[in-house]
């Protein structure tokens, strides 16, 4: 359906970076965990980069660059859904700066990767060291920034959970990430190769959630195309049940002409109108009708109708 390429962005780039990163860490360990010539003497355990610079290169480029491209697509499409009115709109030219800066930061950061993995670290460490930081600080300032703007829409947008469990989500990424990324930092200035090579493939799987989280902002495009209002679905099952409709009279026009409803009957405002105004004046306009005819014979009024003879005269007059 036409509504799945929404979501369906954000969930082919994280599943491709996940196919990348367990193929080339079952591919290490099927060859026995090897010390490649790109290693520190005292590392046991490989980087990404290790894996990556040998015979693995050209998954390493394709699938990064498949994943970054894909992964800029869908940022760039949820802020054209955004400004459509198809998720929920900005509401200051600020929200909008957060976003433009959020997206250039994406660029920046899927920029880095794709040169990492080309420049790999067995041939052009040093390189291969800078374009790690750009990819790294890039994504990191890109989610401060579209965080920065869910924020800001959820304050606006309150009644859309949706707003508050993304914001969350990006600001879980924030923390996690900058910490391992410090924590990577110091283990590799200090030599601790192993824990740093630990720590690269822990941010590598914390960034596949990251991106898998992105679904759920395209969450609300799908419902406003897909979904009915509360009161709406309730109209058309009392329809189907003959029971007329809404008692607020929101989807029977004629009921506001009828006046109001009596809530301590199940009947129909129109049938009670009408039940009673027919009731009403044909019981009365025959009851007066005859009781004036019976009572009044040739315009002289018949004397009441008594039980028994008429009372004799008091004694005391």
């Amino acid at each position: 359906m036409w509504f799945l390429s929404y979501w369906a962005v954000p969930l082919f780039s994280s599943l491709v970076w996940l196919a990348m990163l367990v193929t080339m860490l079952v591919t290490w360990n099927v060859e026995g965990m090897p010390h490649y010539p790109s290693m520190e003497d005292n590392q046991k355990i490989a980087y990404i980069s290790d894996v990556g610079a040998q015979g693995l290169k050209p998954l390493f480029i394709a699938m990064s660059t498949v994943t970054v491209i894909t992964f800029d697509i869908a940022f760039i499409l949820e802020r054209w859904l955004r400004h459509t009115g198809k998720l929920h709109p900005n509401t200051s030219i600020w929200q909008k700066i957060y976003s433009g800066i959020s997206i250039a930061a994406t660029i920046v950061g899927a920029a880095g990767l794709i040169l990492l993995s080309i420049f790999d670290a067995l041939r052009h460490n040093r390189l291969h060291n800078i374009f790690l930081g750009v990819f790294i600080i890039g994504y990191v300032v890109s989610a401060i920034f579209i965080c920065w703007e869910y924020q800001r829409l959820g304050i606006h947008f309150r009644e859309h959970s949706v707003l508050r469990l993304s914001f969350w989500i990006k600001l879980a990424f924030i923390i996690i990430e900058a910490g391992l990324a410090i924590g990577f930092g110091i283990s590799s200035k200090t030599h601790h190769y192993d824990t740093a090579a630990i720590l690269e493939w822990t941010i590598a799987f914390v960034y596949f959630f990251y991106v898998l989280s992105f679904f759920i902002d395209f969450m609300p495009a799908i419902r406003s195309k897909n979904h009915q209002s509360t009161e709406t679905e309730m109209d058309m099952a009392l329809a189907e049940c003959g029971e007329g409709s809404m008692g607020d009279g929101a989807a029977d026009p004629d009921r506001y002409f009828r006046g109001q409803t009596n809530v301590l009957t199940d009947a129909h405002p129109n049938g009670l109108a009408n039940g009673h105004a027919n009731g009403h004046a044909n019981g009365f306009a025959n009851g007066y009708a005859n009781g004036a005819t019976n009572g009044t014979m040739n315009g002289s009024t018949k004397p009441p109708k008594t039980n028994g003879p008429a009372p004799l005269p008091s004694a005391n007059f």
